[in-house]
């Protein structure tokens, strides 16, 4: 679970605290312990829906502290709903499963926690690999919607089959499922969630009562004054697939078929680079449903353009030289028992040198309470895009007659441009080529010296 906490009335809350802009606080309406508790239990489902002063507390924090947060979750339900819902029934398991996402990442299927957990069900790496997940530099399937719920589903399965109880396999998902055997074992081999409830570990005492106040909580939004009207409501496109081999420039992609790249992030958010690598083979792209028979018809053109553009920038940053933090992002981890840097660099994507520049180790002794800095790639998403857009690679120049000219690539602009030259400015560039905006496109040609 995304490791955000709050303490909040004696709770711990896996979610930060967002500014109540749109209300004050006496604006909601005063609900009862029995009222919440009546409405609870009208709400059908498979899995027991408890009902104490812990969790009247969280769906307090849903509804009156944090609306904020929960109009977030709203916005994306109908991206991600329809799919997990369609996941559960076909393995026949309790439909409300899928508000477990909700506490996991609230619904965003980039979601990174501190100590490497990724997507909308959080798998840590190496339960996401035993699971089928491939995780390399340019793909993370963890962040893809489709695999990580069918992997979800079968390890919340799994977990299930293993205690015969669903609270149980939710703390299991949570904590692991030795934790939760440690537990049942010093309560004297109670066998109920809230039986075990005091020897479990902190975050998960906190992770089903959450589970619980979130269900209550989107069933019961009118009678909290949300405003559905309010909320831009996301939706994910009707899609088809089509196979793609060998690398592939995902903005390149979208250009040629004069679609949004957006569009593209949003149907697969695991392409972590915006890019496939060279040696794919028929990698399943998902594409809008409408689109798909014309990119068939014309996949030769459309894939030989995408082929073209970005290789050389991706290769630099995926293989950078040593300590090299350009266009990465500084984190701060805290060594735990068990830990050595080989571990850690294959958790964040780095390399081990790479920890010991950016440390100052010469070996490889770290201690644990030790902090580290670790500058990590953002994935590739519609906010971190340009990021993948490379300035200090060997500038794509050419020297003929009468001149030296810049060719230009996808994403460049003419501030860009002039940061890669000596005494180059935006207006020397246009007067030079005789522009009269700051407008260029890919492939143009720029004099950038006579």
């Amino acid at each position: 679970m995304i490791k955000h906490f709050l303490l909040f009335l004696g709770l711990i809350v896996s979610f930060p605290i967002l500014a109540q802009k749109d209300a004050t606080l006496d604006q909601f309406p005063e609900v009862s312990y029995e009222l919440m508790e009546d409405r609870l239990s009208c709400i059908e489902g498979s899995i027991p829906l408890e009902y104490n002063e812990r969790i009247k507390a969280f769906i307090d924090y849903f509804t009156i502290r944090d609306r904020e947060y929960t109009k977030s979750v709203l916005a994306n339900k109908n991206v991600f709903f329809p799919i997990f819902e369609a996941e559960l029934a076909k393995r026949g398991m309790p439909d409300e499963l899928k508000y477990l996402s909700i506490v996991e990442s609230g619904l965003r299927p980039n979601a990174m926690s501190r100590v490497g957990a990724a997507g909308l069900w959080q798998f840590m790496p190496a339960t996401g690999k035993s699971y089928g997940l491939a995780q390399s530099w340019y793909i993370d399937e963890r962040m893809d919607p489709f695999e990580a719920t069918e992997a979800a589903c079968r390890y919340l399965k799994a977990l299930y089959n293993m205690f015969g109880d669903w609270e149980l396999a939710l703390a299991a998902y949570n904590t692991g499922p030795g934790n939760v055997r440690k537990a049942i074992r010093r309560s004297g081999y109670q066998k109920t969630f809230w039986d075990i409830y005091n020897y479990l570990p902190r975050e998960t005492r906190s992770y089903v009562p959450q589970f619980v106040a979130m269900i209550y909580t989107l069933n019961y939004l009118d009678e909290h004054n949300f405003n559905l009207e309010e909320i831009e409501m996301n939706h994910l496109m009707d899609h088809d697939t089509v196979h793609v081999s060998g690398y592939m420039h995902l903005e390149t992609f979208a250009n040629q078929i004069n679609l949004c790249v957006d569009d593209l992030i949003l149907l697969n958010p695991h392409m972590i680079r915006g890019a496939t690598p060279d040696g794919t083979f028929n990698f399943p792209l998902r594409v809008p449903e409408d689109l798909a028979e014309e990119i068939r018809i014309n996949r030769t053109v459309i894939l030989d353009s995408a082929s073209k553009v970005g290789r050389a920038e991706l290769d630099y940053l995926a293989r950078n030289s040593p300590g090299s933090t350009y266009g990465r992002t500084k984190e701060i981890y805290r060594v735990r028992s068990g830990d050595v840097l080989g571990t850690i660099a294959q958790r964040y994507h780095v390399r081990v040198s790479d920890l010991r520049n950016w440390n100052n180790i010469s070996g490889n002794m770290i201690r644990v309470g030790q902090r580290l800095n670790i500058w990590t790639l953002p994935h590739y998403s519609s906010q971190t895009k340009e990021t993948y857009v490379v300035k200090n690679v060997p500038k794509p120049v050419s020297e003929v007659a009468g001149g030296t000219y810049h060719l230009v690539k996808s994403g460049e602009s003419l501030w860009s441009i002039s940061k890669m030259y000596q005494d180059l400015s935006i207006e020397k560039i246009k007067k030079l080529n005789n522009l009269t905006s700051t407008s260029i496109k890919p492939g143009q040609k720029l004099l950038i010296s006579m």
